[in-house]
């Protein structure tokens, strides 16, 4: 099985960058736990500051549906929702090589 990829970009209401980096770092503790997530790396964007980017790669599509069932990400979105002025914008890709792989 192929690993799985997905490029997110989080665009929030102005000033509440660090509200959402708050929320989303209840992300970053939970998949500690999950086998296999393997890269979920949060990142900013420098030249506007009001906006995140998110890297996440899986072992398989099975690792990828585990993480989006599991209870912490049921309650992740409501969380989330009020800081943003968008809905995520989601790219799912094919990791094909590279460090952290």
């Amino acid at each position: 099985m192929s690993k799985v990829g997905v490029w997110v970009k989080l665009e929030t209401k102005p000033g509440m960058r660090d509200e959402a980096v708050a929320v989303i770092q209840e992300a970053l503790d939970a998949v500690k736990g999950e086998e296999g997530t393997l890269p979920y790396l949060l990142n900013a964007d420098p030249s506007d500051e009001n906006v995140l980017y998110f890297y996440e790669a899986y072992a398989s599509q099975d690792a990828l549906n585990a993480h989006v069932g599991a209870p912490w990400f049921a309650q992740f979105g409501p969380k989330l929702g009020p800081v943003l002025a968008a809905r995520p914008n989601m790219s799912f890709i094919t990791p094909l090589g590279g460090k952290g792989l």
